[in-house]
């Protein structure tokens, strides 16, 4: 699938959510309607659904972009870095694309900086709950399917985070990095 096609259809979902998504509860609802906006297509179109969502959150997979994440979450694991790429994704493109060319552009996206809830782990499983409810078996074959996908036309994911790492508990750094962010989150008192 390509980037246009993928993010047509979360536009879509977003569409039909109709309803602010800044929330972590207002991207589970995306989420929702992702699935039923895939739900409809061909397992084909699922799978590569899913590969098109891979490579655009490699695109989020950068050092200062989990910075902002661990600003706005008030700390980021690994795990918390995908669920927030999730609500990311779960914003929209304009979003999404402001964030990762300048990830302290989060600083005008609306969140309450009091709700460190910016995560949407629904996000992540909305392709293989469609293929479930598309095929009618579990998530396993989806996996199996995604796999088998993979293999046909293997991609090299990075180890490492793009751009320079840096102490996110720096406050410093923090600030020459992500002023408005810093601001928001860690003002100087």
């Amino acid at each position: 699938m390509d980037r246009e096609t993928f993010w047509d259809i979360v536009e879509r979902a977003r569409r039909a959510a109709g309803r602010e998504t800044v929330t972590a509860e207002g991207a589970d609802v995306v989420a929702r309607h992702l699935v039923a906006e895939l739900s409809v297509l061909s397992p084909a179109a699922i799978v590569g659904f899913e590969q098109a969502y891979d490579d655009v959150t490699e695109e989020g997979w950068r050092w200062d972009l989990w910075a902002a994440a661990y600003l706005m979450r008030g700390g980021c694991s690994d795990d918390g870095f995908d669920y927030f790429r999730g609500w990311l994704v779960a914003q929209g493109r304009a979003v999404w694309e402001r964030a990762v060319a300048d990830p302290d552009s989060l600083a005008g996206a609306g969140v309450d900086p009091d709700d460190d809830a910016v995560e949407c782990e629904a996000v992540l499983s909305a392709a293989g709950d469609a293929y479930a409810q598309a095929t009618g078996g579990g998530t396993d074959a989806f996996w199996e399917a995604l796999d088998a996908a993979d293999r046909a036309a293997p991609v090299q994911a990075p180890a490492d985070p793009a751009g320079e790492d840096f102490d996110f508990d720096d406050d410093e750094q923090m600030r020459a990095r992500l002023p408005r962010l810093s601001a928001i989150y860690r003002p100087v008192e």
